[in-house]
């Protein structure tokens, strides 16, 4: 393993920091290095505020700041070259007169796209790309997803008993599946995505709050799908702890924290759903249910990533079925008390 690698490994660590609070931005980190001894980190920590390597060189400690332009920064995506929120990173570093830059990635982001890149060769920095770039590009996989293709990074996911159920059927009572350090993890899970997302009927029958007060960060955007806006507004999903939006057919109307979105239920409606999500800037959705929500999902192809949990100990012969996974790849099984979780990935056609 090379020096260099193990540098935009530290990058990818402190990127992971942000996670949660950077969107719509990526997760960046920035390290810079002298003769082989790190003088600098920083992360973008919060959307609209200073990038990783703004955050970087301010970490320098002031007795070793003659020793930027002699070092090496790494950075796990390609430096900015447009204002924004926040003036071009690339300017930032040639204005430091650093010589070397190791890069995670290309940004495909339309108006960056190599450009960072460019402006720092032009300037006579030297620039070095690895052989990470794979990597690099799946840990902003939300932020890739959303600018190639033009929609949401969607996470399905659902836990499921020993038999396969996720509901008693035909009944009021709540089916509660995992166990409580599992749950925590589902907290920690919403809080790394822009919204969730429920049917009506999980709404009803649930009465689910969808945030993460269970884990600590922003609370997701909660998302409803209700054809004739036939939900009770005693709901918890009215309540005004984070922004929700229901897709229905009736009205266009807007609120404080409440948008009534109207999409035409005759024809493609996860199409019409990820458009508007996609022009309301929203990188990624958790997929919470119910069965024919995500099935719907799992039928056109529309989903990245599958976490399914399975209580191993739970016998349930009489209720409604989990969903179908189709055309996956599974790539990882990790193990809490009595719940199995699986992890998959869709499989590129």
């Amino acid at each position: 393993m090379s020096g260099d690698y193990e540098y935009i490994q530290r990058c990818l660590q402190l990127a992971k920091n942000g996670s949660g609070f950077v969107a719509p931005n990526p997760m960046v980190g920035a390290v810079l290095v002298y003769e082989n001894k790190i003088i600098g980190e920083g992360w973008h920590k919060k959307y609209g505020e200073p990038h990783a390597e703004v955050n970087c060189l301010a970490s320098v400690k002031e007795s070793d700041k003659h020793l930027i332009e002699n070092s090496t920064m790494y950075v796990s995506l390609e430096p900015c070259s447009h204002f924004g929120k926040t003036p071009p990173c690339s300017d930032l570093i040639i204005r430091h007169k650093i010589k070397k830059v190791v890069i995670g990635c290309v940004d495909s982001f339309a108006k960056v796209n190599g450009s960072g890149i460019d402006k720092l060769r032009n300037a006579g920095v030297e620039v070095v790309l690895g052989d990470w770039q794979n990597e690099c590009n799946a840990f902003n996989k939300r932020f890739f997803t959303f600018h190639t293709k033009q929609r949401p990074y969607i996470i399905l996911k659902w836990a499921q008993t020993a038999t396969g159920k996720i509901a008693y059927e035909n009944s009021d009572e709540r089916l509660f599946i995992s166990n409580e350090i599992t749950n925590r993890l589902v907290h920690r899970w919403r809080s790394e995505e822009a919204a969730i997302m429920v049917g009506k009927n999980t709404a009803l029958n649930d009465n689910p709050s969808l945030n993460n007060r269970l884990w600590h960060g922003k609370n997701p955007t909660r998302i409803v799908v209700d054809k004739n806006l036939e939900l009770p507004n005693d709901l918890n999903i009215f309540n005004n702890e984070a922004h929700t939006i229901i897709f229905n057919q009736i009205k266009e109307e807007k609120h404080h924290h409440l948008h009534f979105c109207k999409i035409d239920f005759s024809e493609n409606i996860l199409q019409q759903i990820m458009q508007q999500c996609y022009s309301f800037g929203i990188q990624s959705i958790l997929i919470e249910g119910g069965s024919k929500l995500l099935q719907s999902f799992i039928d056109v192809q529309l989903w990245d990533e599958c976490r399914i949990i399975n209580n191993e100990q739970l016998i349930i012969n009489n209720g409604l079925d989990a969903p179908k996974l189709n055309n996956y790849a599974h790539f990882k099984t990790e193990y809490i008390l009595n719940d199995r979780i699986d992890y998959y990935f869709i499989n590129e056609i």
